[in-house]
């Protein structure tokens, strides 16, 4: 394969900041430049991203965070995913006449633990105040930004939506009753004007900077915040896509006391590294999982374009992620330490045959017999919809008024997505972060506080005894997963993606690339990439596209035909349609080190910054 890339692997000494916005990037740069550390960086770009990126996260979602300080021996996981309100049950769900969580309007709120994450890593870790994180948000959200082509799509999709159902959406995001140009200059003042009440709320606390950080939390989950979330949420009947209107569950009383779990990672060995995750609450440990099956094959022999490295890969991920609906969830009982074993393991390994598989195969660790949700009505379902093999919904033309408002909710493609933060700074602090939900296409937009609630508990499911069934305070199994490895017992590398239940495989690959085969990070991030459909999906409508393998077309055209004489269900897509990755890295060298970073030109929108 020839060594050019799209972008420079950019190398410094100072600091290294990557993420899936060019602004928010240069924001963490600006902090670390400022004498702050990867912690002070990471916060403001996660904070500028919720402004900069509405289609992909927001103050109303979700962020998983991975913290390591330069001495530390492995990672901190600061959990930004909330939980089900008390009120969520599977039999309020039914007497709705449900068999799946929405996954758009209000019935679909968490806990929003964005905000608390963000202000937790902070406080713990970070040396700036809660004023140098929140400005930079704050001056883009009043000042304006280039509204980005991908957001206005978004917008021009659910336009009908906003107009007859979602009209304080609409009041935001369609100024003077028109969808934006790509480029022209975007504003949120609402959202801007929000985040000012919330720091003269913490400033009027004290000085000190925990002392308002501490008053800022409070404001957001004890106070006005929970308030007014609690109003708009029991009081808004908002259509979503069952094709009615439901009012939320989210009350002040669920959000009151809660601040993000602060946990131990898992994490397996390879050899001088180490791989970690967050728990079972996240999709984490498939990728773990998928280490510990791909260490007994043997992968040097086979470059990443060819058709044994995707099919090794492939059959991999669909094994793991049959475990992975059996068996994470937010429970006490995941057995996980089975799961990570060398010898459950090789026990999967052996499953992997010469032609692909299209059943779904979860494992019996601890001589535990399995339990996948049961599927067969939702394929019907999809059938009877239009959903092909898990792909995409036909929409089907109704005489109901609300037609129009509820395809645009439900079109897959307008489900949301994620985004993406890493960074390291000159002393070897690291941070991997995953903001994602509270997409403007999620629910309406609260007009006192100018963003949307997110739709985490659509992951959820409404069948009891499984490890992923919804219960009140339970967290839903998200997708969200950031990574890190260490390196000789150091830190030594913050990564991942947006992507969904792709986020994973696509990490997989950067990490194989990157120390089975040698390749410089930037390099890594632009191999060409794959992954498959066949899993139980973890959005609305929980399709599975059985056999389904979808890879870039700057795979060699050998690579393609093997790949299908092996029974895999092969789509080709763009030649830059897979993944979304960014990273960062501090290698000690030399009694010095140098600090890396790298970032997709997938979508000509994530950046790296580094010197």
């Amino acid at each position: 394969m020839e060594e050019f890339t799209a972008r420079p692997e950019l190398c410094g000494t100072f600091g290294a900041v990557a993420s899936t916005h060019w602004i928010a990037s240069s924001v963490g740069m600006r902090l670390l430049e400022a004498g702050g550390n990867a912690f002070d960086a990471a916060a403001a770009a996660g904070f500028t991203l919720q402004i900069v990126e509405p289609h992909l996260n927001g103050p109303g979602g979700d962020a998983p965070i991975l913290v390591a300080r330069a001495e530390d021996e492995q990672p901190t996981v600061i959990c930004g995913q909330g939980t089900a309100p008390a009120s969520a049950s599977i039999d309020r769900f039914r007497s709705l006449d449900l068999d799946l969580i929405p996954g758009t309007g209000l019935l679909a709120a968490c806990v929003p633990g964005a905000f608390g994450a963000w202000l937790t890593m902070l406080r713990d870790y970070g040396t700036v105040s809660l004023r140098d994180v929140l400005e930079p948000a704050i001056h883009y959200a009043k000042n304006g930004y280039p509204i980005m082509s991908s957001t206005v799509d978004t917008i021009k999709a659910v336009r009908t939506l906003f107009t007859d159902e979602w009209k304080t959406s609409a009041d935001v995001f369609l100024p003077n009753g028109s969808v934006p140009e790509p480029g022209s200059l975007f504003r949120n003042p609402v959202l801007g004007d929000f985040y000012e009440r919330v720091l003269k709320q913490a400033e009027s606390a004290g000085s000190a900077r925990k002392v308002q950080i501490e008053a800022a939390l409070a404001h957001w989950y004890d106070g006005e915040v929970a308030e007014t979330i609690n109003r708009f949420c029991l009081g808004t009947e908002a259509l979503d896509v069952s094709g009615r209107r439901h009012s939320g569950l989210l009350s002040a009383s669920d959000m009151s006391g809660w601040r993000p779990p602060i946990e131990y990672p898992l994490g397996v060995d390879l050899q001088e590294f180490a791989v970690f995750k967050c728990g079972a609450w996240s999709q984490g440990p498939s990728l773990l999982q998928a280490l510990r099956i791909l260490e007994g094959c043997d992968l040097p022999t086979h470059t990443p374009e060819s058709p044994e490295f995707v099919h090794l890969v492939t059959e991999t991920m669909k094994l793991v992620m049959a475990d992975r609906e059996a068996w994470y969830g937010d429970e006490s009982d995941v057995p996980l330490e089975e799961l990570l074993s060398r010898e459950y393991a090789q026990q999967r390994r052996q499953l992997i045959g010469p032609v692909a598989s299209m059943d779904l195969r979860p494992g019996d660790p601890d001589g535990r017999s399995a339990r996948l949700p049961s599927i067969q009505d939702l394929e019907k379902s999809w059938s009877a919809s239009g959903i092909a093999g898990g792909g995409e919904p036909t929409m089907a033309t109704t005489s109901s008024p609300l037609s129009s408002s509820r395809e645009a909710s439900q079109d897959p493609s307008l489900q949301g997505d994620t985004c993406h933060v890493d960074v390291v700074d000159r002393w070897g602090n690291m941070v991997s972060a995953t903001p994602s939900g509270g997409w403007l296409q999620s629910s309406p937009i609260i007009p006192e506080l100018g963003f949307a609630l997110g739709t985490r508990m659509q992951m959820f499911w409404l069948e009891p005894g499984l490890a992923n069934s919804l219960k009140p305070g339970k967290r839903p199994r998200t997708t969200l997963t950031p990574t890190m490895a260490f390196k000789h017992g150091k830190p030594y590398l913050a990564f991942g993606t947006p992507g969904g239940d792709q986020q994973e495989q696509w990490s997989l690959l950067l990490w194989l690339t990157h120390t089975i085969y040698g390749r410089p990070l930037q390099r890594s991030i632009e191999t060409p990439a794959f992954h498959t459909g066949h899993l139980i999906a973890s959005f609305w409508p929980r399709q599975i596209s059985r056999g389904s393998l979808i890879l870039e077309d700057r795979f060699p055209a050998s690579t393609i035909e093997q790949l299908r004489r092996r029974g895999h269900d092969v789509t080709v897509g763009d030649s830059w349609s897979e993944g979304r990755l960014s990273a960062c890295s501090f290698e000690r060298t030399n009694g010095g080190a140098i600090l890396r970073a790298g970032a997709n030109p997938r979508g000509m929108q994530g950046y790296a910054v580094a010197r």
